[in-house]
């Protein structure tokens, strides 16, 4: 079984613009949740930045929450997605597509390999798996919403 959460969302912005948005203003409009924070420490800052996605603590730390494995302006979007409490070998990771559709653009967020999370994992709160996986769809999806504001104001 493969452990993923897909949601996809449909905004009203060309696809450049709402991946320019989503890299260049995730400080912006990412909104922490206290289930899924990356560390003990959240919530900093995120930002794609030398070829990762980061969180700036306000200790001044830097936490990376994951390499960027592939950068196609207006189209897609991966990156790796760790979190503080991950043993070796845990690894997730999203995938985000920029589709032009009528009137914008759908934007498609894959978040896949929770598999390699043992439900014992901090990370996942004792939820079992499908509960898991809607909790952290909800928030995927509430951050896309966000997301979309953001990109109408640019």
């Amino acid at each position: 079984m493969s452990s993923r959460i897909l949601v996809a969302l449909r905004i009203a912005a060309p696809p450049e613009v709402v991946f320019d948005a989503f890299v260049d203003d995730i400080a912006l409009w990412w909104r922490p949740n206290a289930l899924f924070s990356f560390t003990p420490r959240s919530p900093g800052v995120m930002a794609f930045e030398d070829g990762r996605l980061v969180e700036r603590l306000a200790s001044g730390k830097v936490f990376e929450v994951g390499q960027i494995r592939t950068w196609e302006r207006g189209a897609r979007l991966v990156f790796g997605w760790r979190q503080a409490s991950f043993a070796p070998g845990m690894d997730t990771e999203v995938e985000v597509r920029f589709e032009p559709v009528e009137q914008g653009t759908r934007v498609t967020v894959e978040h896949r390999g929770w598999d390699s999370v043992p439900t014992s994992s901090v990370a996942r709160h004792g939820f079992p798996d499908a509960i898991f996986l809607q909790r952290h769809g909800d928030w995927w999806r509430a951050l896309l919403t966000e997301l979309a504001e953001r990109a109408k104001s640019r």
